[in-house]
């Protein structure tokens, strides 16, 4: 009956920063942009969809959005996405010649490595590779 997680959501009101973040920076690609002019809010709304290996982030961004800052403790409700990388070194070392600070880790365990960064709208990204 279910197949998969099709996408996962994120409102921003920086929407042309996060799309530079998550395609420049993470090598997502823009799989599809969309415009709703009469969106249920009353305000033109834009859509991003952006892949990356099959799994789509949706951006939404519209005018008057109430964006809650991203919470910087634990707490409950969603808590972040994580991405799975191949080598956790090499992706640490790219990431800091992009700019983009590691903000836990990485962390070492027998079976994975793992660490966070942000992405522009303080959202928390885990980073895991798997080790077999």
């Amino acid at each position: 009956m279910f197949k998969k997680i099709d996408h996962v959501e994120i409102v921003t009101d920086q929407l042309d920063r996060t799309i530079e973040f998550y395609t420049e920076v993470l090598e997502f690609t823009i799989k599809r942009r969309d415009r709703i002019e009469r969106s249920s809010l009353g305000v033109p709304m834009d859509l991003v969809y952006l892949d990356l290996g099959g799994t789509v982030v949706e951006l939404i961004s519209y005018e008057g959005a109430a964006v809650e800052p991203a919470p910087q403790q634990e707490h409950l409700g969603y808590r972040m996405m994580a991405l799975e990388v191949e080598d956790m070194q090499k992706t640490v070392e790219y990431l800091q010649t992009k700019g983009i600070d590691i903000v836990w880790g990485p962390r070492v365990r027998e079976t994975f490595a793992r660490a966070e960064i942000r992405d522009p709208n303080g959202y928390h990204i885990e980073l895991r590779q798997w080790f077999s």
